[in-house]
């Protein structure tokens, strides 16, 4: 813990400081952020072999969507306007969203999570599992250039570990 009278590196814990005898008890100075690369969970995304997301038009109608979702056993979709990322569509959505009111023929745009987080290629194992635990997310979105080029999803990422662990 740093001092914040004296910026004296004490230990995690200390109630006063080592070097001035300042009251550590209250203080809450955050310690500098570090990237994490370790040897697993440090790889880049490339490394998963995450599949090409399955991309709708944002005017596609939702009660198709869902059909073909059920019938071809996709649990994400990712919708487009433009060839650019508009938003994202899960069986959550679909559940969530749907639920108990029929499949109703509107536009997925209006139904879609906008503007969904997104992830680079280059980004690491870490900070996809750390965007899905603080989203709460089991999908996110790989773009380059604002266009979706893959999804990683919870299962890929514990495939991925469960492998290398043995």
């Amino acid at each position: 813990m740093i001092c914040p009278v004296c910026q004296w590196q004490n230990f995690e814990g200390d109630d006063l400081c080592a070097n001035c005898g300042a009251d550590l008890r209250a203080s809450d100075t955050p310690e500098p952020a570090i990237g994490f690369r370790g040897p697993l969970l440090g790889r880049h995304l490339d490394e998963l072999g995450a599949p090409e997301p399955q991309t709708v038009d944002g005017s596609e109608d939702v009660a198709d969507l869902v059909e073909r979702m059920h019938r071809e056993g996709i649990d994400c979709l990712l919708v487009t306007e433009g060839g650019r990322l508009a938003g994202i569509f899960t069986d959550r959505d679909a559940l969530v969203k749907l639920a108990g009111r029929g499949l109703e023929h509107r536009p997925i745009r209006e139904l879609m999570t906008p503007d969904p987080v997104v992830l680079r290629h280059d980004d690491t194992i870490a900070v996809a599992i750390n965007k899905m635990a603080v989203g709460g997310f089991r999908h996110v979105p790989i773009v380059e250039g604002g266009r979706p080029v893959a999804v990683v999803s919870a299962r890929d990422i514990f495939r991925h570990i469960a492998t290398r662990l043995g």
